[in-house]
């Protein structure tokens, strides 16, 4: 075989085999789409009060709650279902990036194009946010037995005892006293805001 020839072998068989390697890649992203598409990670909060479903690129596909939502106030439900939503999508996007490094043998390129897509948009990649928060509940007081004791009276409080009275000094015997002295005028009655003219 002359070596025009062997050239023109080894340049048809480079085209058959990059041919061959973009069908299997094709295949690949073909396989991938699907898989991506699918994607779905679930994470329910510790209490069981809050579902979430979340998909690929971190949608949200379902939201639910269960029974113990109606123990918790809106602050605690508002930061069960926030915490709730970061894990569903932190495990979402955990999935999508295995699918592709099942597809392509490693992230490189999801990277890169997460990367772009956070310096262009601003999109932050989905990251577990930690321990959940944990309500405590305030301290409940003893339940009433009825609604009526919300009403009745309660007991007066009793008044301070009076003050204890203060000794009074002794008095002198009697022999000792002076007899009260004997007033010998008769008393006249005047008045005392008459003007002395007789009204």
């Amino acid at each position: 075989m002359s070596e025009f020839a062997q050239q023109l072998l080894r340049r048809i068989e480079a085209i058959d085999t990059a041919a061959a390697d973009n069908r299997r890649r094709a295949q690949a992203y073909e396989q991938m789409a699907g898989e991506l598409k699918d994607v779905t990670a679930e994470a329910v909060s510790p209490d069981g009060a809050v579902r979430v479903v979340a998909g690929a690129g971190g949608e949200v596909k379902a939201v639910t709650f269960g029974e113990r939502v109606r123990d918790l106030p809106p602050a605690a439900l508002s930061a069960a279902v926030m915490h709730t939503l970061a894990v569903a999508r932190a495990a979402a996007a955990r999935q999508q990036a295995e699918v592709v490094r099942r597809g392509l043998g490693d992230t490189e390129l999801l990277d890169r194009v997460l990367d772009a897509d956070e310096n262009t948009f601003g999109d932050q990649r989905p990251r577990h946010p930690g321990p959940a928060p944990v309500f405590v509940p305030p301290r409940e007081e003893e339940p009433l037995e009825s609604a009526d004791q919300l009403f009745e009276e309660r007991p007066a409080v009793p008044p301070p005892p009076p003050p204890a009275p203060t000794p009074v000094p002794p008095r002198a015997p009697a022999a000792h006293r002076r007899p009260p002295a004997q007033d010998d005028e008769p008393f006249e009655e005047t008045d005392l805001f008459a003007d002395g003219s007789g009204r």
